[in-house]
């Protein structure tokens, strides 16, 4: 069994994030065309893919490179009534088919830092049009010296991540200008996300109490909701929101 997708099967989300925010960020961005094209990396079961487009009422591009993912975005869309205006594409992030200059907005909700945050936005700038606004979370160091437990598990789990401000210097120099940053609040971690995924941990542990294997696998899970819950403070999820500038970046080292 993969234990993995057996925890994340079903649940609202695969990240921390909440309409609320999606919404924030999209004021952020401002005028856009109307109705947009908007591109969606990693769109996991597609909560910000159905808000962006119920509230744009333009075409949503959503990627991610898992099918029952995709499968579960069309089903909720096809329950909305906005089937019509979600494609839905199996693609790897680092590998996408797109012209360029097809986007007007490019959204990522905890995503980018499978390719890597500098990676990501200076590949995917290509797709934009002249103009165009990227919208992403990352996960963010909020202080300067976080206690040894929190680093020693990033140090395995994310060990690129970084302080805001060392994202917002990326965003400039992969040629954008920073709109606007703000934290996501700890509602966005468990309303959504760790909240149900905890419900199911228990569930499993119940169902597969004597298989050891998947016992230890179910607490690795635990152990991440835990570390959220001591020591939120120190680390979180920060929206980034930028524009595309004219010049192209500098890519001399």
């Amino acid at each position: 069994m993969d234990v993995f997708f057996e925890i994340h099967r079903g649940l609202p989300q695969e990240g921390p994030g909440s309409d609320a925010a999606t919404l924030e960020a999209l004021s952020c961005v401002g005028s856009f065309p109307s109705p947009p094209r908007i591109l969606d990396i990693g769109c996991g079961p597609g909560r910000q893919t159905l808000c962006l487009a119920e509230k744009t009422g333009g075409h949503v591009t959503a990627v991610d490179n898992h099918q029952p993912y995709l499968d579960e975005l069309l089903r909720r869309a096809e329950e909305k009534g906005i089937a019509d205006r979600i494609t839905t594409a199996r693609r790897s992030m680092d590998a996408l088919p797109f012209e360029e200059g097809t986007f007007d907005l490019i959204w990522a909700e905890g995503t980018i830092y499978i390719m890597g945050f500098a990676e990501g936005l200076r590949d995917w700038r290509r797709f934009l049009k002249p103009e165009g606004a990227v919208a992403v979370t990352e996960l963010s160091w909020l202080v300067d010296s976080p206690p040894e437990e929190v680093r020693s598990f990033f140090q395995v789990a994310y060990p690129a991540m970084r302080s805001v401000a060392e994202s917002t210097d990326i965003i400039t120099k992969a040629g954008y200008s920073v709109i606007a940053v703000f934290l996501l609040p700890e509602s966005a971690w468990w309303d959504g996300y760790y909240a149900p995924m905890e419900r199911r941990i228990s569930e499993l542990r119940d169902r597969y109490a004597s298989e050891p294997a998947i016992l230890e696998a179910l607490r690795e899970e635990q152990k991440e909701i835990d570390l959220y819950r001591r020591h939120s403070n120190t680390y979180g999820y920060v929206f980034f929101i930028m524009r595309k500038d004219d010049e192209e970046p500098c890519t001399t080292t």
